[in-house]
């Protein structure tokens, strides 16, 4: 795990909670990482450019961290640079609860999924909400998608890393299934096709 994340993440109280449950050499190991773990490589870039969807943390001026989901069609986030990447914010409910959470704090929390290869990608990041650039946001719009966008967001990484796999049970989405399924789909229309034409040869003798 990437030097950067171990130094936001692992905080006094951490390292001491480490050290009772016997995982004390962790925070050192991963201190001393000479990767700082705080931009995109080829693969990571990739994989946030090919997701439908993330978890996004902030925390409010009370101190209350929430999260939210947020979706859309695959690529609806852009990678900007290897330190930046940005989504144009669709309209949901309406309580601008993560919005008005950023407007006091802009320190975030971010996990990126894929459930069918059981990969998890977590992000610190700090988030800027752009609402007066309709250029912007326009260019970040998803081609073909019905959702208004009301502002962007635009997230400055301070340290991601790869999570392991354990625990992540696999799932699909209809496109992914329907993917999975069309050689054998395939395969059923033409013993379908080669039946109906073998009982029209029946039926002719």
């Amino acid at each position: 795990m990437p030097r950067r994340f171990a130094e936001i993440a692992f905080t006094p109280a951490v390292q001491e909670a480490q050290r009772r449950n016997g995982a004390g050499a962790l925070a050192a190991h991963m201190l001393a990482d000479p990767d700082d773990g705080d931009a995109l490589d080829e693969n990571s870039a990739l994989f946030l450019a090919t997701r439908d969807h993330f978890f996004l943390a902030t925390i409010s001026e009370t101190g209350w961290p929430y999260v939210q989901h947020r979706g859309g069609p695959p690529g609806f986030v852009r990678v900007l640079d290897p330190k930046t990447f940005a989504f144009a914010d669709f309209r949901g409910n309406r309580q601008y609860v993560s919005i008005g959470n950023l407007a006091d704090n802009d320190r975030a929390a971010l996990i990126f999924m894929d459930y069918p290869r059981r990969a998890r990608l977590k992000i610190h990041a700090r988030l800027e909400a752009i609402e007066n650039d309709p250029e912007f946001v326009a260019r970040l719009m998803p081609a073909n998608y019905s959702a208004k966008p009301e502002r962007a967001i635009k997230a400055r990484i301070e340290s991601l890393s790869w999570n392991c796999p354990q625990h992540i049970t696999p799932r699909f989405t209809e496109g992914e299934v329907q993917e999975g399924l069309r050689p054998m789909l395939e395969k059923l229309h033409a013993l379908e096709a080669e039946n109906r034409a073998l009982r029209a040869r029946l039926d002719g003798v």
